[in-house]
């Protein structure tokens, strides 16, 4: 027997197209009737600094509105579904923010977009977002190529 998912974290850029990696999630959160997060993470330019600059915190309040825009659209469809979809944005160290989410909210699917691996330099696909995760986490990991 499959395992049954009931917290699905769908980790997502905030580009206009719609991914293999959303169509996946929906269509599983409506089988397993699973809830599903959405998360985009803005990535800080410099991790060391605690305490941001005025220029700096409006230039990531800026992405932080133009990200809340689009990850509404991406919500639309899992809410007509009637998948109950929660979306969330934070400003932070993405690989440390996806994992650090995923264990405070119970999660026991990721859904990740990836890129094909490279046949002719397949160590430089070891550095990649979503195989840092697939290392990292402790629930299933389903990336989507």
């Amino acid at each position: 027997m499959l395992p049954r998912f009931r917290r699905i974290l769908l980790p997502v850029d905030v580009t206009p197209r719609k991914s293999t990696a959303q169509e996946i999630a929906l269509d599983l959160a409506v089988e397993h009737k699973a809830g599903v997060s959405l998360l985009h993470v803005i990535q800080t330019i410099d991790p060391v600094d605690s305490s941001p600059d005025e220029e700096t915190r409006k230039f990531y309040d800026r992405l932080q509105e133009r990200a809340a825009s689009n990850m509404d659209q991406m919500a639309q469809p899992f809410r007509e579904a009637g998948v109950a979809v929660d979306v969330r944005i934070s400003v932070g160290d993405r690989l440390r923010d996806i994992v650090t989410f995923a264990e405070e909210h119970d999660v026991d699917l990721i859904i990740m977009s990836s890129h094909r691996i490279d046949s002719a330099n397949p160590i430089a696909s070891w550095g990649t977002l979503s195989y840092k995760v697939s290392v990292a986490c402790e629930c299933p990991i389903l990336l989507v190529k």
